[in-house]
């Protein structure tokens, strides 16, 4: 990726990441029910109307909609996203408050599901129609059928409540309460997982390349380890980079289940509550996860795949050329 294509994808994300807080602020403006109320109610004080109008002309409520967005975005631009009703903290304290137990439930979940879905997937790749195949398979398609929420029900039940090994109704984060979630997890992007590592791995295996390996007396394993899975992470790199999305904007069921402080959970609450601010703050963080994970993605294509990196030298040798 060239400077004058970096510079248009940061474009697009500042033009998107407009839209979608324009949007965003239209939603939570025309929501029911009155701010400053609810915020005067969360804070347990009885609003009467003097207090009130008081409350809404010190949040800007009585400004027209476009001075109330302005005023907004420009408390954006500068790090400030508003106050949440519930908790009377900064936004944007609040978020990054949750985004600590968010990463460390993220990673762990990221490294089981590549220690599970990459073995299974060159496994059923290799052993392609044969016993091993069938098994990953039949294990895959059963992961993608059972809801998220109900495998971390049964291990809650069975680990937790029968084994009494991890805890279950405690708040908080540490090692023990981190297993069970992220157990849950990777569980199911394992099974989406698994399948696409045995299809990018049998379609390199029937490249060319591969065939001249072999009738040059490469043994297998070498084959598999120095020439296939390096061409089949590149499909396998941008799963990767949304399912680290997805994590990243909290996984609320898995979350609430396990009662996990993560952003997920914040969400729902903040929906549950009318934090209007809180919404918004979460959404716009979501929205610059996706296209931020979506350009690092991009970016390292050019490092994974030679064959890019050539066309680009190729392109720029044709324009100096010219």
């Amino acid at each position: 990726m060239n400077t004058k294509q970096l510079v248009n994808r940061l474009l697009q994300i500042v033009l998107v990441l407009f839209g979608i807080s324009f949007l965003t602020f239209c939603l939570t403006y025309l929501s029911p029910g009155d701010p400053a109320e609810l915020m005067l109610v969360e804070g347990g004080t009885v609003p009467s109307e003097e207090l009130l109008a008081e409350t809404r002309e010190q949040m800007g409520l009585n400004d027209p909609f476009l001075v109330q967005y302005g005023n907004w975005l420009k408390g954006f631009v500068t790090g400030d996203m508003g106050t949440s009703y519930s908790s009377k903290a900064p936004v944007s304290a609040v978020l990054l408050d949750c985004l600590g137990p968010t990463l460390e439930l993220a990673a762990a979940s990221l490294i089981l599901m590549l220690v599970i879905s990459i073995p299974l997937g060159i496994l059923a790749a290799v052993y392609q129609n044969k016993f091993p195949d069938y098994l990953v398979r039949g294990l895959s398609f059963a992961g993608v059928s059972f809801p998220g929420f109900w495998i971390g029900l049964v291990l809650l039940y069975v680990f937790g409540l029968k084994l009494n090994w991890f805890p279950i109704a405690t708040s908080g984060t540490g090692f023990m309460k981190l297993v069970l979630p992220a157990v849950t997890l990777a569980i199911a992007m394992s099974a989406k997982y698994t399948r696409q590592v045995r299809t990018a791995v049998l379609e390199e295996l029937r490249q060319d390349y591969v065939a001249g390996a072999r009738a040059r007396g490469l043994k297998e394993s070498a084959i598999l380890w120095r020439e296939v899975l390096p061409n089949a992470m590149l499909p396998l790199v941008t799963l990767l980079g949304l399912s680290l999305g997805s994590l990243l904007g909290g996984t609320a069921v898995v979350e609430i289940i396990f009662s996990w402080p993560g952003l997920g959970k914040m969400a729902v609450n903040a929906i549950a509550t009318r934090d209007y601010p809180l919404v918004q703050g979460y959404v716009i963080w979501i929205a610059l996860i996706y296209m931020v994970i979506n350009l690092l993605v991009d970016f390292s294509y050019g490092y994974l795949d030679p064959r890019l990196r050539e066309r680009h030298r190729e392109a720029k040798r044709k324009v100096v050329k010219a």
